[in-house]
C-alpha cells in the first residue's frame, strides 16, 4: 500500500511518547487509505455493473421493439388473409350461385368454335381481354374459361358486376378503405383489386363504371397501384384483368361516358360472343344440356323432348340469349312435373299484329320479317305439329289440334295427308 515516514538529524528528536503517537497516526492513516481503496474498487464495480445492465435494457428494449415490430407486421399478414379469405369465400358463394348458368360452353356452330379458339389464344398470356357480347350471351362463362386455362389459374378469379354498385361505393368495392374512412367504415376493408392480387378480376358490365372513377382504374392498369380510401400508404397489385359489356363503347366514348385511353388498356384482346339467333344450330344441345340440368336439380326423370319441341325452339328469335332460353326450360319442368313438356315462348318479330295493331300496321313495320313460300311452309308444318303433340294427336273436340288451329277436323287431316304428317310410331 505505501509507507509513512518521519525523520530528523538528530538521534534524540523523538520522545517515547511522540512515537506512539506516530505509530497510532500511521495506523489510522494506513486504513483510511484501505477504506479508499475499497470505496473506489466499489465504485468501479458499480459503473461497471450500471453500464451492464444499461446495455441489457438497451438489448432488451431493442428485442422488445423488434418483437412488437414483427407481432404487428404478423397481425397485418393474419388480417390480410382473412380479409382475402372472406373475398374469395364471397366469390365462391357467387360461382356456386352461378354454377351452370351456361352450362359449359356448349356448342358446335363455326362462330362459338371461333370463340373457344379465341380463348385458346389468349389465356396463357396476361393480356387483358374485352368480352363483348348481348345481354345473356354467356359472357361471364367465357371470362371464367380463360382464367380456368391461364396461369392464374390456382389463384382468385374475383367478379365485380359493375352495374350493381352504387356510385358512392364505387372506390371502396375496388380499392377498399380503412376504419374510419366514412360513417360506415366500422373496420379496415379489402377491395376487390387486393382480393384479386396474383389472380384475375372480372369486371362485368364495365361501361357501367362512372367517368369520375375511370381515371383511377386507369392508374391501377397502367402502373399496378392504389390506395385505400381513407389512406396514404400505397399498395401494388399484379392483376389480370378481363373486361365484358353490352355496350357499344366507341358510342360511349364519343359521348363523353367512357374515357378512350381506358377502352384501350382493356380492349388488347377483343372476344366477341355471337347471339343465340345466330347460332341457331347450337340450341339442340343448349336445349337438351338444360333440361338435363334441370331435371337433377328438380329431381325429376329425364323428359323426353320432341322434335317439335326444337323446332319451336329454334323458330324463336331468343332476345335474351341462353339466359331467356335457360330460364324457359326451368319453367317448362316446372309446370310439366309429370306430362309431356311445354314451352312458353312469347312471340317476337313474328309479323302478327299486336292487340290494337292492325294488320295493314303489322305489314308495313319495318321489323316485320318477310317470309318466302317455302318459309311458310315449314312454319305450318311447325305450327301444326306442335298442335297435334299439345292435343297428344287428338284432331276432333274439344283441346284437339282442329280447335287449338282454329279449322275443321277434315281441313286439318287434308293437309296433314298433304304435308305428309304421321304420328310417330
Amino acid at each position: 500500500m505505501g509507507t509513512f515516514n518521519v525523520g530528523s538529524r538528530r538521534i534524540d528528536w523523538i520522545l517515547a511518547g511522540q512515537q506512539v503517537i506516530l505509530e497510532g497516526a500511521a495506523t489510522r492513516l494506513a486504513a483510511a487509505l484501505q477504506n479508499a481503496l475499497v470505496l473506489e474498487e466499489l465504485h468501479s464495480s458499480r459503473e461497471r455493473l450500471q453500464k451492464e445492465c444499461d446495455l441489457q435494457k438497451s438489448a432488451l428494449k431493442k428485442s422488445h421493439d423488434e418483437l412488437e415490430l414483427e407481432v404487428a407486421r404478423r397481425t397485418a399478414e393474419i388480417q390480410k388473409l382473412q380479409e382475402r379469405l372472406q373475398a374469395e369465400n364471397i366469390q365462391l358463394k357467387e360461382d356456386l350461385a352461378g354454377a351452370h348458368t351456361y352450362g359449359g360452353i356448349i356448342g358446335e356452330s363455326p362462330s362459338l368454335k371461333a370463340v373457344i379458339s379465341r380463348i385458346g389464344l389468349v389465356a396463357p398470356t396476361n393480356a387483358n381481354v374485352l368480352i363483348l357480347g348481348e345481354s345473356g350471351t354467356g359472357k361471364e362463362l367465357i371470362a371464367r374459361e380463360i382464367h380456368r386455362e391461364s396461369t392464374r389459374k390456382d389463384r382468385s378469379l374475383v367478379k365485380v358486376n359493375c352495374a350493381t354498385i352504387p356510385k358512392e361505393l364505387y372506390e371502396s368495392e375496388f380499392f377498399g378503405h380503412v376504419k374510419g374512412a366514412f360513417t360506415v367504415a366500422v373496420s379496415d376493408r379489402m377491395g376487390r383489386f387486393e382480393a384479386a392480387d396474383g389472380g384475375t378480376l372480372f369486371l362485368d358490365e364495365v361501361g357501367e363504371i362512372p367517368p369520375s372513377l375511370q381515371g383511377k382504374l386507369l392508374r391501377v392498369l397502367q402502373e399496378g397501384e392504389f390506395e385505400r380510401v381513407g389512406e396514404g400508404r400505397t399498395r401494388k397489385v399484379d392483376v389480370r384483368i378481363i373486361a365484358a359489356t353490352n355496350k357499344n363503347l366507341m358510342e360511349e366514348i364519343k359521348n363523353g361516358r367512357f374515357r378512350e385511353d381506358l377502352y384501350y388498356r382493356l380492349n388488347v384482346f377483343p372476344v366477341e360472343v355471337t347471339p343465340l339467333r345466330d347460332r341457331k344450330e347450337d340450341i339442340p344441345l343448349l336445349v337438351t344440356h338444360f333440361i338435363e340440368v334441370f331435371s337433377r336439380r328438380l329431381n325429376r326423370p329425364v323428359p323426353r323432348l320432341t322434335e317439335a319441341n326444337l323446332m319451336d325452339m329454334k323458330a324463336h328469335d331468343w332476345p335474351g340469349n341462353v339466359r331467356e332460353l335457360q330460364n324457359i326450360i326451368e319453367r317448362a319442368l316446372i309446370l310439366s312435373p309429370h306430362g309431356r313438356l311445354h314451352f312458353d315462348l312469347p312471340r317476337v318479330n313474328s309479323g302478327a299484329p299486336l292487340p290494337g295493331q292492325s294488320l295493314s300496321d303489322a305489314a308495313s313495320s319495318p321489323t316485320t320479317p318477310i317470309l318466302t313460300e317455302a318459309d311458310i311452309a315449314v312454319l305450318q308444318k311447325q305450327n301444326m305439329l306442335a298442335a297435334l303433340i299439345r292435343s297428344d294427336w287428338k284432331i276432333y273436340g274439344k283441346d284437339g289440334a282442329a280447335q287449338l288451329l282454329g279449322i275443321k277436323p277434315t281441313t286439318l287431316i287434308e293437309r296433314m295427308r298433304r304435308l305428309k304428317i304421321k304420328r310417330p310410331g
